[in-house]
């Protein structure tokens, strides 16, 4: 075939570049066009242009839309878009585009507040929890931001999308359609010291570790999707102590069976709100061993399964959105298993599901 010929011959398509970039406590950053008739938000980032590696291109939108110079690591997400899908702009003539999202890591709150906005491009931003930005974002581009933003979260390989759908295996995270949920008291200190007479304790988490250093997460499903949590639950007036409640609560919601649990340190919840206005209350956190992971099962307080995730601690705290104070509390965890277990430190493992009929443990 000539040259020409050839050329002619191959497939075009339109190439653009996103970037997942997330506050302290996992929300993702959107920004809100000027220039689309629909209202609709975006991720940052923009179109390539002739010439540039989607790598530059993302680097300068960047730079151009929110006034930082920010590195990108990896590449989270690539996205074929074919040129009849629904959702693009009515009498757009797009060839199909190819899209990449790469991670623009997590801003400190010196980097946020120095956002700058070109107003005449964007009129606004937000730091949004992945629940609220898909309702702001085109049904395609949400899909396309939780593939991203999961690929960060549970460490997998490139999230490869066309029209919005997985084209390889699903990872545990979107088959289970999980979230990062922003939690109030996420910034409370940890007190370290035995809780005081005058504090009832009305909750027992644990970071529930298995032997080869990773620990237990458990989503409750919904219709905005799985929210994710470490094992543990309300006080009742039927548990001798909290850490019965924990081995209560752990083999209800994620059939585990635990041994030796040791308080880490609690958290001062100073209205009780959400345990009906009871006060000033302390929250307990503790670490323990897994023994033994049964067949799952229904949980009894909700009818319905719980999904059952295996995460190292630091993926278990940006699961969880407890920002720096949820880090370091992983690692007090992992500090603790260390030295009361002889437990490995987990690194660079992927989230996967536990399986149905539970796991041997060795």
């Amino acid at each position: 075939m000539p040259a020409a010929q050839y050329a002619t011959a191959r497939h075009a398509a339109w190439l653009g570049a996103a970037a997942i970039i997330t506050d302290e406590v996992g929300r993702v950053l959107l920004v809100h066009p000027t220039y689309r008739q629909d209202g609709t938000w975006l991720l940052p980032g923009g179109v390539v242009e002739a010439g540039e590696h989607p790598h530059g291109t993302c680097r300068r939108e960047i730079t151009e839309e929110l006034g930082l110079d920010l590195p990108l690591s990896a590449v989270l997400a690539v996205h074929s878009f074919s040129p009849c899908h629904p959702d693009l702009e009515p009498g757009t003539a797009c060839p199909g585009e190819v899209r990449f999202v790469f991670d623009g890591g997590t801003l400190r709150p010196d980097q946020a507040e120095a956002i700058r906005l070109p107003r005449e491009e964007l009129s606004g931003y937000a730091f949004l929890e992945t629940r609220d930005a898909v309702q702001r974002l085109r049904p395609m581009d949400g899909q396309i931001m939780l593939a991203a933003y999961r690929a960060r979260l549970g460490n997998t390989a490139t999230a490869h999308l066309a029209d919005g759908r997985h084209i390889l295996a699903v990872p545990a995270l979107d088959r289970h359609d999980v979230h990062v949920r922003y939690r109030p008291l996420w910034d409370s200190p940890l007190h370290r010291g035995p809780v005081p007479d005058r504090l009832p304790v009305q909750q027992a988490w644990a970071w529930c570790f298995v032997p080869d250093g990773r620990v237990v997460l458990v989503a409750d499903p919904g219709p905005r999707g799985a929210l994710p949590m470490l094992p543990g639950g309300t006080v009742e007036d039927t548990d001798a102590t909290p850490e019965g409640t924990l081995r209560r609560e752990a083999a209800e919601e994620a059939q585990l069976t635990l041994a030796d649990p040791v308080r880490l340190g609690w958290v001062l919840d100073e209205t009780g709100e959400v345990y009906g206005g009871v006060g000033p209350n302390a929250r307990l956190r503790l670490a323990a061993r897994v023994t033994a992971i049964g067949p799952a099962a229904v949980d009894p307080a909700t009818g319905h399964p719980f999904a059952r995730l295996l995460a190292t601690p630091a993926q278990a705290a940006a699961l969880l959105g407890w920002g720096p104070p949820g880090a370091r509390q992983a690692q007090l965890a992992v500090d603790t298993a260390r030295e009361r277990w002889g437990l490995p430190a987990a690194q660079s493992a992927a989230v996967e599901e536990i399986p149905e009929e539970g796991m041997r443990l060795s």
